[in-house]
């Protein structure tokens, strides 16, 4: 810390510093006005009947921007997603290496993107936009704008992440490595398909395995393939990146993050806890029982899994510690019930699998909601087994006016979830407009009903949004350029080739779905694995006649485990970071909730109907 506080105190360190609090001004403030520009669009189609026909056009304008502008702040924060379970195992020498590698290949994708994004950039001026009549540079500058901010802050962070000795060394096994790439491109050319192993298994893998941050992998792989294999020009890289970072769908992924901030804030999710505990709290493992109704509630309203763990947690594990839970058991069932939630609706990964493989919003959003329960169930099963022999000596049970009372303190909380799930479901709002709906409700209960609105706290929680949100899209826009390059190259005809000839139809299918996405979600995460491999199977699923959302149901669940398993699922770590409690407590307890959900996942996929018996 004294190290960075003297970097800070010299004159490059102030203008990073400088830049830095800018960046994260205009994030935030980028964050401010898609929030108030798409509600604005809603109050006017319904109270004045009348549309603001360049409100979309504006919000996907700055939808770039601050996707963008947020991976820089994320980027400046060492926040991009990345695999760090090798890391902290190796020693620390290694470490210190491969925390220098994890900032020296990006800066390699950014300098070979930062072209072919101007030239991008050029392109785009020559297109003029249909309601604001202004050049589509506009909106495309930001691609070459955050791709030059992000390489001038990974400059920067390189010698602070490990020193200079250790960066200039990673420095050198990039330029090597890259070199040799670059020297080997007439062998590569004949190899054919053998070429789509060689980068999109081989040096993905061992750049994930590494730790590099999971979107530069997915970059550095698909630039090398298409420039070093085929005549493809590299700036249709940049395309298929603008494409899938700007589905204005995906405009609700900051607005819902930033939603699970302001529950948590505003006392909403403590409220909805203190009802739940106190009509649950007495009896064996009720606390247990309602930490997993609370995450269930939570996570419909937020859609964010970190948001919803951080909502409950600090409420529940106080009092789950006196009641005598092991640490160890606690962030263990935190763990799973992320897992289990990840089709309640307004889930992010229900919103990017609707994104990148068209299946309607709506119908993802009412479909999520029976599997989401029935898992619930299940864990419920494993909580009482574990707590049948509990003493229940300092359990008082509340009286029935204390439960009203709680009941009606939190009722506008409860009311929440539905007030989403029903603006989309009636055609109200989009699944992206709604999510103002929910921040204006939010807003207004927070400052009328729980006084609890803190408005030192706003700045901060839109920088972090920004950021995270910032962190996702980058990903699925590198997973899209990765997705096309994979089905340009004929490799989702071979697959679809194999899938459908797998033993067991439909069900050797699903089998072979729910074993793949456990395993791509733990090591790619859930949405990267959701951005690169929906587009490819969902096709697959609907020729063999499986109900898109039913599949869509099983992938996230089987991605969900994935991503909240150890001992590489990063949603573990996330759950450990949360409650403050070190990996290796949660590790042993983990697993019978795990088999469970695993369990359960194999039942939604034998049984269509708790999918889709409600579309």
């Amino acid at each position: 810390m004294a190290d960075i506080g003297l970097v800070e105190r010299r004159p490059e360190g102030r203008v990073e510093s400088l830049l830095g609090g800018a960046l994260e001004l205009a994030a935030a403030a980028l964050v401010a006005v898609e929030t108030v520009l798409l509600l604005a669009g809603i109050v006017a189609r319904y109270v004045f009947h009348s549309s603001l026909v360049w409100s979309d056009e504006l919000a996907s304008v700055l939808f770039l921007w601050l996707a963008m502008l947020g991976a820089v702040v994320a980027f400046r924060r060492a926040e991009h997603m990345r695999m760090t379970a090798l890391i902290a195992m190796a020693p620390a020498g290694l470490r210190g290496f491969l925390e220098a590698l994890a900032v020296a290949a990006p800066i390699l994708f950014l300098l070979l993107l930062l072209h072919p994004a101007y030239d991008y950039a050029v392109e785009e001026s020559f297109i003029t936009t249909p309601a604001m009549e202004i050049p589509g540079s506009w909106r495309a500058s930001a691609l070459p704008v955050g791709v030059l901010l992000m390489l001038l802050v990974a400059l920067v962070r390189l010698p602070r992440a490990a020193g200079w000795g250790r960066a200039a060394a990673a420095l050198g096994v990039v330029a090597l490595v890259a070199a040799g790439f670059w020297w080997a491109g007439p062998v590569f050319r004949p190899l054919g398909n053998l070429n789509l192993v060689i980068f999109f298994v081989g040096l993905v893998a061992a750049t994930v395995l590494a730790g590099v941050p999971i979107a530069f992998c997915f970059g550095l792989a698909t630039f090398g393939y298409l420039a070093l294999t085929t005549r493809v020009p590299t700036m249709v890289v940049v395309g298929r990146m603008d494409e899938g970072m700007s589905h204005l769908i995906l405009l609700a992924v900051p607005l819902f993050i930033f939603l699970g901030s302001l529950i948590e804030m505003t006392g909403m999710a403590r409220a909805m806890i203190r009802f739940l505990a106190n009509l649950l709290g007495h009896v064996r493992g009720g606390l247990s029982y309602v930490l997993i109704g609370a995450m269930y509630l939570v996570s419909g309203i937020s859609g964010a899994k970190a948001a919803d763990m951080a909502a409950v947690a600090p409420v529940l594990f106080p009092e789950m510690r006196e009641r005598g839970a092991k640490p160890g058991e606690l962030v263990a069932l935190l763990s799973a019930t992320g897992a289990q939630t990840e089709t309640v609706p307004p889930s992010l990964v229900l919103i990017t699998i609707g994104s990148v493989t068209g299946v309607s919003i709506g119908a993802l959003f009412t479909g999520g909601l029976l599997p989401g329960a029935l898992l619930a169930v299940v864990l419920c099963g494993v909580v009482w087994w574990r707590h049948r022999g509990q003493s229940l000596a300092g359990a008082a049970k509340p009286g029935g006016r204390e439960i009203l009372r709680s009941f009606g303190f939190a009722l506008p909380a409860l009311a929440l979830p539905f007030l989403i799930r029903a603006a989309v479901v009636e055609g109200v709002a989009t699944a992206t407009e709604v999510s103002t709906i929910g921040i204006a409700y939010a807003f207004i209960v927070g400052l009328l009903f729980y006084r609890q609105l803190d408005w030192s706290r706003l700045r901060p929680m839109l920088v972090d949004t920004a950021a995270l949100s910032g962190a996702i899209l980058l990903i699925i826009g590198a997973a899209t350029a990765m997705a096309w390059a994979l089905t340009q190259s004929g490799f989702s005809r071979q697959l679809a080739a194999v899938m459908a000839a797998l033993p067991g139809g439909q069900a050797g299918f699903l089998a072979v779905s729910i074993l793949a996405f456990v395993v791509l979600g733990s090591v790619l995460e859930g949405i990267p694995a959701i951005v690169l491999f929906g587009p490819l199977l969902f096709p697959i699923a609907r020729d063999m006649g499986v109900h898109e959302v039913h599949y869509a149901m099983v992938v996230i669940l089987s991605m969900g485990i994935g991503l909240f398993a150890p001992p590489f699922g990063v949603g573990y770590y996330a759950a450990c970071a949360i409650s403050r409690i070190g990996p290796d407590e949660g590790m042993r307890a983990i697993w019978g909730y795990m088999l469970a959900l695993l369990l359960g996942t194999a039942v939604i996929a034998a049984i269509p109907w708790i999918s889709i018996g409600f579309l």
